[in-house]
């Protein structure tokens, strides 16, 4: 049993929230999404909250979402993309978590994320110009992680094996 949390981190589509319930299962933790939360408590698409009320209010539904999931048995958590890079985030958790960053190489990042949700720090313009930029902006705060995985495979359950195996050998697990 990991006495810890688990934060995923990395860029948008780098595989948070597809590899995170494969390492929860493993670990048999509870698996939170951060958006999800902040979804559910706002009753609106996080696209919406950036439109209606700002990137701030979202880093600030984020942080309490965080603060509210820290106080909590340990789980696997995965927070936006940019959520590393916030003031404050890593150095508050890191007590109480251990962060993975989930490493991916932008193009394949930018594929999975238009797949999915509406990611509203890449709307408009060329979409892998503003990964590369999110990158350059967010790779030193990424880089403060406890460990890092490559997750450029098509397969999630890799990386979620890597995830796990590296927290039995370091006895965290």
């Amino acid at each position: 049993m990991i006495e810890r949390h688990l934060i995923l981190i990395g860029l948008p589509g780098s595989g948070k929230s597809t590899v995170g319930p494969l390492v929860a299962a493993g670990l048999e933790l509870p698996f939170v999404d951060l958006d999800n939360v902040i979804i559910r408590r706002m009753g609106m698409e996080v696209v919406r909250i950036f439109g209606e009320f700002g990137e701030a209010r979202f880093r600030e539904l984020e942080r309490e979402a965080t603060a509210a999931k820290l106080s909590e048995a340990p789980s696997v958590i995965a927070p936006g993309g940019g959520w590393a890079a916030q003031p404050g985030n890593l150095d508050g958790a890191r007590g109480q978590a251990l962060f993975v960053y989930l490493q991916v190489a932008p193009e394949i990042a930018l594929a999975r994320a238009a797949r999915g949700a509406v990611r509203p720090l890449l709307a408009g313009g060329e979409g892998l110009t503003r990964m590369n930029t999110l990158l350059t902006e967010r790779e030193e705060f990424y880089k403060r992680a406890d460990a890092t995985i490559r997750n450029d495979a098509p397969d999630p359950s890799l990386a979620a094996a890597e995830i796990v195996e590296w927290l039995r050998r370091g006895g965290f697990a």
